[in-house]
């Protein structure tokens, strides 16, 4: 069985940065997809950003220019780096992963548990 495990969350003020890291580990077959996506509070859940090893990507609309996510084929690991982060990009983070080549997030299998980013002063 996969496990997904994400870090990185916090608080960090308005314009600031946060990395956050995932880990695919365990099963049998290859991890090939691995990404984001966020729910804020009273909002719908939305593609932050998904990388397959292929080196395939896609970027949510909110995340475009500020985030960039980078994977580590080896390690089936995956990090997002925010930068010039709003008080709206508050949000539990979720990292999910597949053994399919797919940039469509929702369909993934394994999910980790989420880790809150809150922006804020």
């Amino acid at each position: 069985q996969v496990q997904v495990v994400e870090s990185g969350g916090g608080l960090v003020e308005p314009g600031g940065s946060l990395t956050l890291s995932c880990a695919a580990s365990g099963g049998r077959f290859a991890i090939n997809s691995m990404g984001w996506y966020r729910q804020g509070p009273g909002k719908q859940r939305e593609l932050v950003a998904v990388v397959t090893s292929g080196g395939s990507w896609k970027y949510g609309d909110s995340a475009k220019g500020r985030f960039t996510i980078s994977r580590d084929n080896a390690k089936n690991t995956v990090t997002l780096q925010m930068s010039s982060l709003k008080p709206e990009d508050t949000a539990v983070y979720y990292c999910g992963a597949d053994h399919a080549y797919t940039l469509e997030i929702f369909e993934y299998e394994y999910w980790g548990q989420g880790t809150q980013v809150t922006v804020s002063y």
